[in-house]
């Protein structure tokens, strides 16, 4: 029995995280019947972007933190509740679907070690939860071999990298990698210039694994009575005026707001679900808002109407041009994203007719591709 074993963001409290995961334990799984699946645990380094909640090292303060910039949202005071529970329960409901225990699993002496996907190469960040971790990079590992899958640098690009002068240790690292995979262009190019070598480019796990035809987990059933439009995305994360006019659009088309993975201002309900039923929901609605790369992602795989919010990197704030911009372009579906957002864009975007034939083609071409990137490395 081969022993595989997946370094992720498993243990992040994200919808997106979970399902990648659990989808590339699938992929993996079903390739070869010999195998054993588990996931491994990363030790967080220090963040190379210092940030007050960088600095404050005990686990409680960084909640405490959370919970007072979780507070700020102009939402309803049920949503809040609903949202805190949901966070509160979320490693107790959800990590046992992965297989996962309490306590990490540091035990890296596996025939393969899987690092990715989810961004594990985003080492210029401030959360503490990761920091710059080499773990992360292989670096020491004690598996026979160290391949990656889908691995992202997120909004780290290779002037940061240099900036922060780790050039060198990233590209010591990756030298051990026996096969490394990525899932943008900007991971892509980052690994071509501190390795010389072009990495293979991999869709990511929710993706590559055919979640609304293979998974059983998934509600047949309708979740949520009447017509409901979808946001998508971090507690606050949208602006007031991005809020008010997705209200006004859900108004204009007879809609409710359902906001999944975050509470916010537009909410007409926050829903507190499993991973599972979330794919349920994204596949029942009239359409999405989102600006994140899964949420995106589940827009995909239900071949639904949906819009993007792109958001440019600032300094040291978190943007998400360089991965969201790389999967629209992909899919040939750029025409849903929207760089500076306006009532009329956003009705404009969700009226758009979507070509999902084209796109259903592209993804079976990029899932064949996948599955024969895992085989053939592990």
């Amino acid at each position: 029995m081969k022993t595989v074993g997946i370094m992720s963001m498993q243990r992040i409290y994200n919808y997106g995280s979970f399902l990648q995961g659990y989808a590339l334990k699938r992929l993996i799984e079903t390739s070869d019947q010999n195998i054993e699946v588990q996931f491994l645990d990363y030790r967080p380094g220090d963040p190379l972007i210092k940030t007050d909640i960088a600095e404050r090292k005990s686990s409680f303060s960084r909640k405490i933190s959370k919970i007072k910039e979780y507070n700020q949202v102009s939402a309803k005071l049920i949503d809040k509740i609903r949202f805190f529970n949901h966070k509160r329960t979320y490693a107790n409901r959800f990590f046992p679907l992965l297989g996962l225990t309490e306590q990490p699993n540091y035990n890296y002496k596996v025939d393969v070690q899987v690092i990715g996907s989810d961004e594990v190469f985003n080492c210029v960040q401030s959360n503490s939860n990761v920091g710059f971790s080499r773990d992360l990079f292989g670096h020491n590992s004690e598996a026979k071999k160290v391949i990656s899958y889908a691995g992202s640098f997120g909004n780290t690009t290779y002037e940061k990298i240099n900036e922060y002068s780790i050039g060198e240790m990233l590209k010591e690292d990756f030298q051990a990698f026996a096969q490394i995979s990525v899932r943008d262009e900007n991971s892509r190019s980052v690994i071509e210039k501190l390795t010389g070598h072009n990495p293979s480019v991999n869709v990511d796990p929710v993706l590559a694994y055919d979640y609304m035809k293979l998974e059983s987990k998934i509600p047949k059933n309708r979740l949520f009575k009447g017509k409901y439009i979808i946001v998508y995305g971090y507690s606050g994360r949208l602006t007031s005026e991005e809020n008010k006019m997705i209200k006004e659009y859900a108004r204009n088309k007879g809609a409710k707001v359902i906001c999944i993975g975050g509470v916010q201002e537009c909410c007409d309900k926050f829903i507190d679900c499993d991973p599972f039923e979330v794919l349920a929901y994204f596949r029942d609605a009239e359409s999405i808002v989102t600006d994140t790369f899964h949420g995106t992602i589940f827009s995909i795989i239900n071949n639904k109407q949906f819009c993007t919010i792109i958001r440019k990197s600032v300094g040291n704030s978190y943007g998400n041009e360089e991965k969201l911009g790389y999967l629209l372009g992909l899919f040939g579906l750029d025409s849903q994203r929207s760089d500076n957002l306006s009532l009329d864009s956003l009705s404009s975007i969700l009226s758009n007719e979507i070509d999902y034939d084209s796109v259903n083609k592209k993804l079976n071409l990029e899932r064949k591709k996948a599955i024969n990137y895992l085989k053939s490395n592990i």
